[in-house]
């Protein structure tokens, strides 16, 4: 595999801005990786657009192996202005480099390498940063249908591949009080932001309660975006909070959307109101046990270093691939780090080998080797 093409590739996608709220941008961003795809796999893609948000997906015979990616980033439109597109000392950076654009490129060349990509289905989706709110059908029906998935997004430090993922369940709490003078009479008020005040601290002490049912002590409740009140002379007639929710286990998944349907006012008079719930299941070790093996099998045979496996609290689709009984390994993308962050990158010579080892992988399964 050629890297300065790999890196060509790469350029186009990461020049291409693809913030995920911004639909129009997503869309052409879809266009420039279709267009990619099809350069590289011989084949139009069939291109879904559900809710407004653009996914494409490459569908070759009879599915056994499901190479799942995205295109949507976390970068607003314009953020190439502070992070352009550079390769400098073997290190390529730019907005959504590492998280995932190298990944897809990877991706790309890795089928275009196979004898054939009978078997294979290519899945990048639109909107994985926003919790995959349109694409999850999609992602899951795919996957139903596989014997394997194989998530390109980014690897973990050092090139660690993602062998378990926490769920993440994601809410906003509403409170509702009754507005009044703030100097003139307070006491006919009813404020929402003491209120809010009492739930987050309730909120905060959801975690401690909950005894997961294999890896008790990694269940994180977190309120996060939160705000009351219109005026400085108001008392505050409604209040929010938005809570980030990471658990090891369905158990504690379950557990945690209990405890939150149970809070209740603290404040005379005040209402509460509880919005969302699950996103995304938990990736469970035993959901990606048998491909790591195999991954760590074919790496040794390629020449490459030891494969790590690591556990993470960041979700992806995988999470969904392996929800629905798929066998998932996660983090084959690119070497890096910094994602989200003003210090993203790709180690590029890490780039051809890491498609060689999806290749590979592929090539097993679709010979009947999944397990």
């Amino acid at each position: 595999m050629s890297l300065d093409a790999m890196l060509a590739d790469l350029e186009e996608l990461v020049v291409c801005e693809s913030f995920s709220s911004d639909h129009e941008a997503v869309a052409r961003s879809a266009r420039v990786v279709a267009a990619q795809g099809r350069r590289l796999l011989g084949a139009e893609p069939e291109t879904a657009v559900i809710g407004g948000v653009t996914h494409l997906r490459w569908s070759f015979g009879t599915p056994k192996v499901l190479l799942l990616g995205h295109h949507d980033t976390v970068w607003p439109i314009g953020s190439l202005r502070q992070h352009p597109w550079s390769v400098v000392d073997g290190v390529a950076r730019g907005p959504g480099v590492f998280d995932m654009k190298a990944g897809l490129v990877q991706m790309f060349h890795a089928v275009a390498s196979l004898p054939s990509p009978a078997g294979v289905t290519v899945l990048i989706v639109g909107d994985e940063e926003l919790g995959s709110p349109t694409s999850r059908p999609l992602i899951e029906a795919s996957a139903a249908s596989c014997e394997a998935t194989l998530v390109l997004e980014a690897s973990a430090d050092g090139g660690a591949l993602k062998t378990a993922r926490k769920g993440i369940s994601r809410y906003e709490l509403l409170v509702y009080g009754k507005a009044a003078h703030a100097g003139l009479e307070p006491e006919l008020g009813v404020n929402a932001g003491v209120e809010l005040a009492h739930q987050i601290i309730a909120v905060t002490q959801i975690a401690e309660k909950v005894e997961s049912s294999s890896r008790a002590g990694l269940v994180s409740v977190t309120p996060t975006l939160m705000s009351a009140g219109t005026s400085t002379n108001t008392v505050p007639a409604a209040g929010r909070v938005a809570i980030d929710v990471r658990v090891p286990d369905a158990t504690a998944q379950r557990r945690v959307d209990e405890l939150m349907h149970e809070l209740t006012p603290h404040t005379p008079g005040a209402r509460l109101e509880l919005r969302g719930g699950p996103n995304r299941p938990p990736l469970d070790p035993s959901a990606s046990a048998g491909l790591f093996e195999i991954a760590g099998r074919i790496a040794g045979d390629l020449g490459m270093r030891p494969l790590d496996g690591v556990s993470v609290g960041g979700g992806s689709d995988g999470n969904f691939t392996a929800g629905v009984g798929c066998p998932t390994l996660d983090g084959l993308g690119a070497v890096g780090g910094g994602a989200h962050a003003a210090g993203e990158h790709v180690i590029v010579e890490e780039m051809p080998a890491r498609a060689r080892l999806v290749a590979a992988l592929t090539s097993h399964v679709l010979d009947g080797g999944s397990r």
